[in-house]
């Protein structure tokens, strides 16, 4: 069997290849990067696959029986590049699609989710026998402005008392490999989520404690946190998303309490405590 992995030199496909070479042999796995090179390091083939070349998605697809697709960061392209994948894989031959989601894509105010929609109902039109993992937020997405609100004196953020039930990368990454290497997943829909759901300002209150110094929570309007983000040098575009997103989680977007991720890779899912220790400046 070969698993092909788009975003292999990624964040989360990084985490999934080195995982997967755990379980499986490393010449059944295949690297699909835009840039072969800056795969050399992952220890396994490399095959060149550019989501705006289609021609070159069908020969990088050769061979593969089961491919993941981890969703493109290009917001905005995204429904029409993952078609493209789809398109591709049909074409190859490729015998089972795994498809990394949006927690409750098909109910989820967020911005991103539309996207996600549309790539669940292509692949599910695509004949292709599939597995849907819907990825809740990553814990790094809030760990990685530690720094910044140790520097600032504050969290910040606009997602009010909104409840986050975030994992880890690395339990998302475990996720896929065991979908990518196990039986019965088929057709299956995964909700999938940390098993400990904390408000923005119980983070704030874990760093405090970890940090030994008074980080409060500061709850901003979405249009306030988005100007507060572009002052700081994210691009006004994205600053706007992130804070639309913190918007969502004032809705319940990014709440789970179904436990299926801690199920599907047989340990209980990363504690935010763990999570903010690894982030905290050394």
């Amino acid at each position: 069997m070969r698993i092909a992995i788009t975003g292999s030199t990624g964040q989360l496909g990084r985490l999934v290849i080195e995982k997967l070479k755990t379980r499986v042999p490393a010449n059944q796995l295949v690297a699909l990067v835009r840039n072969p090179a800056k795969a050399a390091d992952l220890g396994v083939e490399a095959r060149h696959a550019d989501y705006s070349k289609p021609e070159t998605l069908t020969a990088a697809l050769a061979g593969v029986d089961t491919l993941l697709l981890i969703s493109s960061n290009e917001v905005g392209q995204r429904a029409a590049q993952h078609q493209s994948v789809i398109a591709a894989a049909k074409q190859a031959g490729v015998s089972r699609f795994v498809y990394t989601s949006l927690l409750h894509a098909d109910t989820s105010p967020l911005s991103l989710a539309d996207e996600h929609r549309a790539t669940e109902a292509d692949l599910k039109a695509s004949g292709i026998p599939f597995t849907i993992l819907r990825n809740g937020w990553y814990t790094e997405n809030y760990t990685g402005s530690i720094g910044g609100a140790l520097a600032g004196g504050a969290f910040l953020g606009s997602a009010q008392e909104g409840k986050i039930s975030s994992a880890t990368r690395a339990d998302f990454a475990d996720a896929a490999v065991a979908v990518l290497t196990g039986e019965g997943h088929e057709g299956k829909v995964y909700e999938l989520a940390g098993d400990d759901a904390y408000t923005l300002a119980e983070l704030a209150a874990e760093i405090s404690r970890q940090s030994g110094k008074d980080i409060p929570y500061k709850d901003l309007p979405v249009a306030e946190y988005a100007a507060a983000l572009s002052s700081f040098g994210v691009p006004e575009g994205l600053a706007h998303a992130i804070a639309g997103w913190d918007g969502g989680v004032a809705q319940g977007a990014l709440h789970d309490d179904s436990r299926q991720l801690s199920q599907l890779i047989g340990r209980p899912t990363t504690p935010l405590s763990v999570a903010v220790a690894e982030a905290l400046p050394r």
